[in-house]
């Protein structure tokens, strides 16, 4: 139980809760991005979303597809595909007891990648841009997961 204790108290513990904590929090602002979307270009997923406008027809027409709103829904779906594991892995990874400079650079990467891939996505920027940066964030956390495994199960 000490060493577990002493693991949480340590310097990579901390630098994997301060990130993790960045790319949720990040993960989080892309609802709010969707809703101001939604808002913007006056586009709804559901007729009660409508109960502002008056008339029925005019509440039909709102509820629609389109294809800004699309993007940022899957790019936030991207995230919740990718940072979920991330979060599960780096915490096992920081207890795994790895270098403080590796598992920053785990860290950092995995962060600025899930940010450039959101400008990406958002900005609709040409590939292989987004993929690019999907299979770095991707690459990081399979690396944090081998370190995982090999260590917990002396693979």
């Amino acid at each position: 139980m000490a060493e577990v204790v002493h693991m949480i108290d340590s310097e990579v513990f901390l630098a994997f809760s301060t990130y993790a904590t960045i790319v949720v929090l990040k993960m989080m602002l892309m609802s709010f991005v969707t809703s101001y979307f939604r808002l913007t270009k006056q586009v709804f997923s559901n007729l009660e979303d409508t109960t502002l406008v008056k008339t029925t027809e005019d509440r039909k027409r709102l509820v629609r597809v389109d294809p800004d709103v699309e993007r940022v829904r899957r790019c936030h779906l991207n995230d919740l595909e990718n940072i979920v594991p991330f979060v599960v892995i780096g915490f096992l990874y920081a207890l795994t007891g790895p270098d403080l400079y590796t598992a920053l650079l785990h860290f950092r990467v995995f962060v600025g990648s899930r940010f450039v891939h959101t400008v990406a996505y958002v900005m609709a920027l040409p590939q292989p841009t987004r993929g690019l940066t999907f299979g770095v964030g991707l690459f990081t956390t399979f690396s944090m997961a081998y370190r995982v495994l090999t260590t917990a199960l002396f693979l």
